[in-house]
């Protein structure tokens, strides 16, 4: 009971904090300008929404392959329609609770293909911390190449209102730099203020197992099998996640000549929108209004094309996660019937 209010209470949270932030940024919105973003959708070439489609359901696959590559050393070899659906099944989990679908994919992989949770979970912790180095990659390759673009929005939308409100100056650019140290100390001082009160708490210990979890799937790695195609399937997925952003831009003809510069932006700021929100509702078009503004994008164009963006990659994990699970069941019933049971370690025959 307690836990079923838990859950509750945490997706009432994230939901409320999703609608705290589209009333946050359409509060100021002129009645035409909020016209203008109805408008925009009443534009859009949708053609390029259900390429954005094709283009995840693709990116799922990959991750499929490259999850099954992961369990490979311990002697479990799944089948592949199994992992796909479990995969959805969790990003549609995920959908409404922080972290619950990494548990349910593994639950799912327990159920059906007989493997423990904690070998499958070990698993997803490994993905999890590729996926967070292939980010910070894609961060700094987005900081070396948009320097300009990133200084000029600091300048115009941050440093200036702050110079005008507080009437202070750092000559040179030189507040970046003023502005790096100062979150460097914080953050140092918060660590350690951290550790010295409430290193003994569960929550402390909590996060404590959790980086140590990082580090261990971290040393996983080194048991990968196909260090290659598993180099090559990560790259593909986030080559496809660039993709999709990238496909919906040609749907409305103020974003249709953005390059792949602008996608890179979109997928990277956007990605942080979704860490800080569940599923990003209601930040991540404001994240992407802000960022193609980079791209002298008007506000309402850019809020418009981050809820398709968000939206065409929403619906495609709900279409995908509730169809997957129907047909589980379905396509897994005769297998229980014939045998009863799987073996502990299953090897794929089809």
């Amino acid at each position: 009971m307690k836990k079923n209010l838990r859950n509750i209470l945490r997706f009432t949270f994230f939901l409320g904090l999703g609608v705290f932030f589209i009333w946050l940024f359409v509060r100021n919105l002129s009645p035409d300008q909020k016209k203008e973003i109805f408008e925009s959708f009443r534009q859009v070439n949708y053609s390029w929404i259900i390429l954005a489609f094709v283009l995840g359901i693709f990116s799922h696959i990959f991750r499929t392959l490259r999850w099954k590559i992961l369990m490979e050393p311990m002697g479990y070899h799944p089948k592949t329609s199994n992992v796909f659906m479990a995969v959805m099944i969790g990003y549609l989990a995920n959908l409404a609770l922080p972290r619950l679908g990494e548990v349910s994919r593994c639950g799912i992989l327990t159920r059906y293909e007989k493997i423990p949770f904690n070998k499958s979970f070990g698993t997803v912790i490994t993905e999890r911390v590729i996926d967070m180095l292939s980010f910070l990659l894609l961060f700094l390759l987005l900081i070396i190449t948009q320097t300009g673009k990133i200084h000029a929005y600091i300048e115009q939308k941050i440093y200036s209102p702050l110079q005008n409100k507080f009437n202070f100056d750092f000559s040179g650019g030189s507040y970046i730099t003023w502005l790096a140290l100062i979150f460097m100390f914080a953050g140092l001082l918060t660590a350690f203020i951290v550790y010295r009160n409430f290193r003994h708490t569960a929550f402390y210990k909590k996060i404590y197992n959790l980086l140590s979890g990082l580090l261990e799937g971290m040393r996983s790695l080194t048991k990968i099998r196909k260090p290659l195609i598993f180099l090559v399937y990560t790259i593909a997925i986030w080559v496809l996640y660039l993709l999709m952003a990238w496909v919906v831009f040609f749907s409305l003809e103020e974003t249709f000549g953005l390059g792949l510069d602008a996608g890179l932006t979109v997928l990277v700021f956007g990605s942080i929108g979704i860490m800080i929100v569940q599923g990003g509702i209601g930040i991540y078009p404001a994240i992407v209004a802000e960022t193609l503004f980079l791209w002298n994008i008007p506000e309402t164009r850019g809020y418009a094309m981050g809820w398709l963006i968000w939206a065409s990659q929403t619906i495609m994990i709900i279409i995908a996660g509730v169809f997957s699970l129907i047909l589980l069941p379905v396509l897994n019933k005769s297998i229980n019937d014939k045998t009863g049971s799987h073996p502990t370690k299953n090897t794929e025959t089809a």
